[in-house]
């Protein structure tokens, strides 16, 4: 089983340490036609039950001796959307699947992040901590990686127990840099994070997003994708010692536009 994001957990033992605002962002999206549940199972937040974890998410423990994020399905505006509870506290959910990204490029999704303190933003740039992420794991010829990231991926196979994706792409919120910019993980070339959005200015509200995530990862990795294997979420202060609380909506895959 696919466990993508342990591979930040095998990056932090190796390395010693652990590791706007409007819709749309300059693309357009297509409509409700074409719009895939994860994995073809009712897996959407808004189906589940308040409470509860929907069907297919799995938690990711991305550092085992710590403090875990709580999840769990809140109402909102009589809509159940998922509630994330950081106090210095890492972990996330995570749901397999197996999709094209040609056909299906356009990622939408919304979440609500609720009043930071500047440690949360000024972490971010230290230890990678973030109030809010969509993640995702992409599959690839990991052959034609060079062999110090082939080195990495074994040994953190043989730390952890899974193998890992050729690729990942994260979606954030940032304390300050640009929305669009692409910034590489401290340990791995094989993580970029897209920064979603960026400051204060949307803080205690619904914030709506959607990326073609074909164009992002070929800004991000200067390559076209294979297919996505994985999408999470993770909300993590372990580094900060911050309180954060986010919400996270649906997550869907939308057709190209016609």
């Amino acid at each position: 089983m696919i466990r993508f994001l342990l591979l930040l957990t095998a990056l932090s033992i190796l390395g010693g340490c652990s590791v706007n605002p409007h819709a749309g962002h300059g693309h357009q999206a297509a409509g409700d036609s074409g719009v895939t549940t994860l994995g073809g199972v009712p897996t959407r937040f808004s189906s589940g039950h308040v409470g509860m974890v929907p069907q297919g998410w799995e938690p990711m423990v991305i550092f085992k001796h710590k403090k875990r994020t709580e999840y769990g399905l809140v109402h909102d505006h009589g809509e159940a959307v998922m509630r994330a509870y950081a106090a210095k506290a890492s972990s996330g959910l995570m749901y397999q699947l197996s999709v094209d990204p040609m056909q299906r490029p356009w990622l939408e999704w919304r979440w609500k992040i609720m009043n930071l303190s500047g440690a949360v933003a000024n972490a971010q740039d230290l230890m990678e901590d973030a109030p809010a992420r969509i993640i995702l794991g992409f599959d690839g010829d990991k052959g034609s990686l060079s062999f110090s990231d082939q080195i990495l991926f074994e040994t953190a196979r043989v730390i952890t127990g899974y193998d890992f994706p050729y690729a990942t792409l994260m979606y954030e919120w940032h304390g300050a840099s640009p929305v669009g910019s692409v910034t590489k993980s401290k340990r791995s070339g094989r993580i970029r994070t897209v920064v979603a959005e960026s400051g204060a200015a949307g803080l205690g509200d619904w914030r709506t997003f959607r990326r073609n995530i074909v164009e992002d990862f070929q800004k991000a990795f200067g390559e076209m994708p294979g297919r996505l294997i994985g999408v999470g979420v993770l909300t993590d202060t372990d580094f900060s010692g911050e309180t954060v609380e986010t919400f996270y909506g649906d997550i869907r895959l939308m057709a190209p536009i016609k």
